[in-house]
């Protein structure tokens, strides 16, 4: 037999364990419910992405092209375009990507993107490079410029893109109608871009 002040105590912790039962929630898994996963800190929110972290295309970077260290240039230039655009080197005849492409389109500059020929004036001059009569400005623009080049003995008339200075080919005086010339510019130095013609990209800098 129990005294009165033990079943007081029994008593009390039957109260207390009934009390502990009826705060469960009904979503406990001993009514059936799912079992709640312990609460979790809030993420951070994102930080806001800012211009810095975007992708820039080249043609929207405002690159100083003539800053540009011969490090850099290997980084943007695949080893042939280096090669030839950057140490003045020339792909062997009959090679190059656009030696006999006949697609239309804007030819650019292959490292900076600077609009060079119109391919409506790309002829088939049997040398085994891409020649043109003209650049995209015609002969007197900007975008087409020319030094004097005296290597392998000889003295030749060298043109460049007037962006970056990379090396594009020559320029001879044995070239059709109208304009007598011929551009004969290595593939490595071009980048064909059929998206529009020349009277829209001559004057994109």
């Amino acid at each position: 037999m129990l005294t009165a002040p033990a079943r007081r105590v029994v008593a009390g912790l039957a109260l207390a364990g009934s009390a502990a039962v009826l705060a469960l929630p009904l979503t406990s898994p001993l009514y059936g419910g799912p079992a709640r996963s312990p609460l979790l800190a809030p993420r951070p929110a994102a930080m806001p992405q800012t211009a810095a972290d975007s992708p820039v295309s080249r043609t929207e970077a405002k690159v100083d092209w003539a800053s540009l260290t011969d490090a850099e240039w290997k980084e943007r230039l695949t080893p042939e375009q280096y090669k030839i655009l950057r140490k003045h080197g020339t792909e062997r005849a009959g090679t190059g990507e656009y030696a006999y492409n006949k697609d239309d389109g804007v030819y650019d500059c292959a490292a900076c993107g600077l609009p060079l020929f119109d391919a409506d004036t790309k002829f088939e001059s049997g040398t085994g490079w891409p020649s043109f009569y003209q650049p995209i400005d015609g002969v007197k623009g900007d975008n087409v410029g020319e030094s004097i080049d005296k290597s392998w003995f000889t003295t030749r008339t060298e043109v460049h893109c007037n962006r970056c200075g990379g090396h594009l080919g020559h320029v001879f005086n044995d070239g059709p109608r109208p304009t007598g010339l011929r551009y004969c510019i290595n593939s490595a130095s071009l980048t064909l871009d059929p998206a529009k013609d020349g009277a829209e990209r001559s004057g994109d800098k």
